[in-house]
């Protein structure tokens, strides 16, 4: 059986069997435009229809809840004159960079749940990419230096008006975004002016450098191990740093022989190494990894500890459990 096509004065006379396979070819063609092109198709955290919904309303509660509790921790510092010391201005800090670092990828990963188009534009890649990388390097290093400023001020108390001055803490906070910014707009203008494959399927719920490395179609082994550095440089030396900084702290509390302030001590800095280790564990995990050993899957699951969970924990682990910061708020309630 065949069939006649039209085209102007012209006629062209098919089998059904060549139509049907015409049809769905065109088909094909047409999805493949979603992932070919300019732009970039997020694939998301799952591909399961039937739990968008559900995942979009604990995405948007958990981050209404971070944002809430970064935004009322920076109020409280800001009004409250008690709190303006080096610690309480290096938590400020810590709190501006989750409000941004979780409103860098949360908002667009939620709206792509109840989304049919899952696209964003190579310039929205690359800024997402570009302040991802700024904040989440600026976050490892302010880490380190909010250790720090525990270990002074509990083992060289009498020198922490001088080692902890205004001036010094606001030339470390510069120095954090300094090197967390350059860093960032080193990597992100390297990556993004290399040859992308024909494919634009990026599969993970935001733009990040190991998910765009597998778009690439030239040989990057030599580029991963510039991030290999990076990610040890700025990751893994502050860690080390909390580590020792931690450790020498419980050492001259236990001297102390003070049973409480033993207890509170081993609580405090416990409570910190948790959530640190868990940002610097994931975080680790995701750029030092070599590429033959990654899982897409993977990599996506433990990218919502250091993009989501991290953001959340930060607030009430470092601050709200204070007893300072709980008695501005009582103050500020009247």
């Amino acid at each position: 059986m065949s069939v006649v096509l039209m085209e102007g004065s012209q006629h062209y006379y098919m089998n059904v069997s060549d139509v049907i396979c015409f049809d769905i070819l065109v088909s094909a063609m047409k999805a493949e435009n979603q992932s070919f092109g300019t732009d970039f198709l997020l694939v998301g955290l799952f591909q399961y229809g039937w739990t968008n919904s559900l995942l979009f309303v604990v995405v948007a509660t958990i981050f209404t809840v971070a944002l809430t509790g970064n935004i009322m921790l920076i109020h409280l510092i800001r009004l409250d004159t008690r709190l303006h010391t080096p610690m309480y201005f290096l938590l400020s800090q810590l709190s501006i960079i989750d409000l941004m670092y979780i409103s860098t990828t949360v908002p667009k990963m939620a709206v792509n749940f109840l989304s049919k188009s899952k696209t964003i534009t190579f310039m929205g890649c690359e800024i997402q990419t570009y302040v991802f990388l700024a904040l989440g390097g600026t976050e490892a290093l302010l880490l380190g230096f909010m250790s720090y400023d525990r270990y002074v001020a509990i083992c060289h108390p009498l020198h922490y008006p001088i080692l902890m001055s205004k001036k010094i803490c606001c030339l470390m906070v510069a120095c954090t975004w300094a090197s967390g910014s350059v860093n960032a707009f080193i990597h992100t203008m390297y990556v993004f002016q290399l040859p992308f494959c024909r494919s634009r399927l990026i599969n993970h719920f935001f733009c990040e450098i190991p998910a765009l490395m597998s778009l690439v179609c030239q040989d990057t082994s030599h580029y991963e191990y510039t991030v290999l550095l990076s990610g040890l440089i700025i990751l893994l030396l502050p860690f080390l740093a909390i580590l020792a900084s931690y450790a020498r702290v419980l050492i001259v509390v236990f001297q102390m022989s003070l049973g409480k302030g033993q207890a509170k001590a081993i609580s405090t800095c416990s409570s910190h190494l948790i959530v640190a280790s868990l940002f610097y564990a994931t975080t680790l995990a995701t750029y030092t990894k070599p590429h033959p050993l990654r899982s897409p899957t993977r990599d996506k699951v433990v990218a919502v500890f250091y993009t989501i969970i991290t953001p959340l924990l930060n607030p009430f682990i470092y601050s709200l459990r204070n007893k300072e910061v709980t008695g501005a708020m009582r103050r500020l309630l009247g």
